[in-house]
């Protein structure tokens, strides 16, 4: 059934968006799609509390502003602003490249969708079931209106998430607070006008990438606080002569983007990174893992053969054979990921810790990275690789996936555990999984930022009970 079935004659697509956004509620959903926000909000969380110490994740806290009775930074004891909250946890959120990823729209909406519902659960009560539905929400149309926008041209130039993931997260906020048709309206479209983020950072080895789901989380929050106050923007800031289709994608906007229009919610789409790497690496990255177990040592490797679809080969940094400056930049290129995974015979976070290694240079310099027709047909459905390994015998190995294999909700569990375990304790990381389990029945959310906190004193049981107590639990 479509939400919202409005006409573009009828309406503008921001007010056709805000409409059916609203109209949504978590009782339309199977079970299955309401599993698979939980899990992504884990994905979300692990990655947060893991990556908290590293440098992006040090500097995005610093400079948020402490307020008493703010929102709270994930894995620290500070409270800041909603806006400056939201920055620092999509920082976070992406600070290991692992994130979730919607292929179709070349985007990670959860980055910033969770960090903007987080947010505003510390300022205004939402019950678990909004919160959720707000996030299906958020993710349906950051991806519909993703897809609908980009090109492998404008991705070349501009970064997805930076100029989609703010609309879906205003969209997320105003289902979340119940505003009018025409605040949601009006929210989605100042959102539109925060659209930012450029592509220039993997080739000069810039660490900004990090913080464009930030931006996009702290405008969302700008844009509703700003409709609520009254603001009024351009209802036409997607279709019209000067909107958002026109001044990025040059070209007319789609006639309609309707969410859930009979078909599949679009986060059912989305797939959980199972490596710390780009998107269009992870395919080739386990590819090379079969070759690697196959082989058993990568001595008598002479040359290695990449294939991936046109998306992949032209994204920026993708490419990339070195120098490379840092790990972010040898976390994008497919050659680097793939010779990492054949040098050290794994995939995960330590192949980017030293990217200076000479067997991993040495294999990246042999490397021929191109786009296979089948591959770039087949996408963004599926996203398929191949590596064909040449042995100083003659010999060759190959291996072929049609399409990446995600992380499992038991793999995303193992290492939220791990990660929030380390950070707020074993007992904390307990019930904090429990509650978003639960969420779904929870009268006040905010019990989830709540245990995401870094106490000073008090055992993990003791910091449970406190914030259950707090904001009333289930």
């Amino acid at each position: 059934m479509t939400i919202g079935s409005i006409g573009p004659a009828e309406a503008s697509l921001a007010r056709q968006l805000a409409r059916a956004a609203l109209a949504v509620d978590l009782g339309r959903f199977d079970a299955d799609v309401i599993a698979k926000a939980k899990i992504c909000l884990l994905d979300f969380l692990s990655c947060a509390f893991e990556a908290k110490d590293h440098p992006w994740s040090r500097q995005a806290i610093g400079i948020a502003r402490a307020v008493e009775g703010g929102a709270t930074i994930i894995g620290t004891g500070k409270f800041a602003t909603p806006g400056d909250a939201a920055f620092a946890n999509a920082t976070l959120g992406h600070g290991l490249v692992r994130e979730d990823m919607h292929a179709a729209s070349i985007c990670h909406h959860g980055v910033v969708i969770w960090p903007t519902l987080l947010a505003l659960s510390e300022r205004t009560k939402l019950s678990g079931a909004t919160f959720l539905a707000a996030a299906i929400v958020g993710y349906e149309a950051g991806a519909q209106i993703g897809a609908a926008l980009f090109t492998a041209d404008l991705a070349r130039l501009y970064r997805p998430t930076g100029l989609v993931a703010p609309l879906g997260a205003a969209l997320a906020g105003s289902h979340a607070l119940g505003l009018t048709e025409d605040a949601a309206t009006s929210a989605v479209s100042i959102a539109a006008n925060t659209s930012s983020g450029l592509n220039e950072w993997p080739r000069t080895g810039g660490s900004e990438m990090y913080f464009h789901p930030g931006f996009a989380a702290r405008n969302a929050i700008a844009a509703i606080e700003l409709a609520e106050a009254g603001a009024v923007a351009s209802e036409t800031i997607l279709e019209g002569e000067a909107g958002l289709f026109a001044a990025f994608s040059r070209q007319p906007a789609p006639a309609g983007i309707r969410l859930f229009a009979g078909r599949q919610p679009e986060i059912m789409t989305v797939y959980n990174k199972p490596a710390p790497a780009c998107n269009f690496a992870q395919t080739s990255a386990q590819a090379a893992l079969l070759v690697a177990r196959q082989l058993g040592n990568s001595e008598d490797i002479e040359t290695v053969s990449i294939r991936v679809p046109e998306a992949a080969a032209r994204y920026p940094g993708c490419d990339s054979r070195g120098p490379f400056r840092n790990a972010l930049q040898a976390k994008m290129s497919i050659p680097f990921s793939v010779a990492a995974v054949l040098a050290r015979g794994a995939l995960e976070e330590d192949n980017y810790a030293q990217i200076d290694d000479p067997e991993t240079l040495r294999l990246v310099d042999r490397t021929d990275l191109r786009s296979e027709p089948g591959f770039t047909a087949a996408f963004p459905a599926n996203q398929g690789a191949e590596i064909v390994i040449g042995l100083r015998n003659g010999a060759t190995v190959r291996q072929r996936l049609d399409n990446v294999i995600a992380a499992t909700p038991e793999e995303i569990r193992v290492r939220f555990r791990q990660a929030a375990g380390g950070l707020i304790g074993d007992g904390c990381a307990k019930r904090l999984e429990q509650l978003v389990d639960d969420c779904a029945s929870l009268a006040d959310s905010r019990v989830i930022a709540g245990l995401c906190r870094l106490y000073s004193t008090g055992d993990a049981i003791g910091m449970t009970g406190s914030a259950e107590r707090k904001w009333g639990g289930q």
